[in-house]
């Protein structure tokens, strides 16, 4: 489980396939802290170290997670950004974190706001999933609050903090990003589906 706090980002620094699988080597700051085995979010995806090597570990997507994510179109270069487990006994800053991603949106504006920025995404809604208003969603793994909901589409505000110290500030119009819609939303509005069908 994770919070959608981020911690830092990692940098991919190699990239190796195996039949369907996908081998992501990335250098970042806590990788001698890391351990095989340990579970580590990837904009928002829960993926097992297998490797430690240095200053350098390795994780492996496979073919289901490359097609559900936007990890897939991940090259050599590019920063991802990272969160470890939450212990027991830490605070929840930010929401639950499954690091299960439900589907991936693209960005389709980006505006600057007076030392922030309003990132606008859009998504397919016949998965069925939904944000509201003031709402939480992750967005490549990070803890944001739903601005403007709308069918198939939301906004989050991003604050200086957050654009410098994850991917964020790499984002253009167009790129692909992962989400995992609230836990709790999603429960109801497959309860109030079937009730509905009932």
């Amino acid at each position: 489980m994770f919070s959608g706090i981020v911690e830092t980002t990692g940098r991919i620094v190699a990239i190796r396939e195996e039949r369907g699988n996908r081998h992501f080597t990335l250098e970042c700051p806590f990788t001698g802290e890391l351990k095989i085995d340990q579970s580590v979010a990837h904009n928002g995806v829960c993926l097992t170290v297998v490797e430690l090597d240095g200053s350098r570990y390795t994780v492996t997507a496979i073919r289901e997670t490359l097609l559900k994510s936007n990890l897939g179109g991940l090259t050599e270069g590019d920063l991802v950004n990272l969160e470890r487990s939450m212990r027991p006994d830490a605070l929840l800053d930010g929401h639950i974190v499954q690091g299960h991603v439900d589907q991936t949106a693209r960005c389709t504006a980006i505006r600057e706001a007076d030392g922030s920025w309003y990132y606008t995404f859009e998504y397919d809604p016949s998965a069925g999933n939904i944000t509201v208003e003031k709402g939480s969603v992750a967005v490549n793994g990070v803890s944001l609050t739903v601005v403007n909901s709308a069918e198939g589409s939301f906004q989050v505000a991003i604050i200086p903090y957050t654009h410098e110290h994850t991917n964020f500030h790499t984002f253009r119009v167009g790129t692909v990003v992962n989400l995992e819609f609230d836990i709790v939303g999603k429960y109801i509005t497959k309860l109030v589906k079937q009730y509905i069908k009932a």
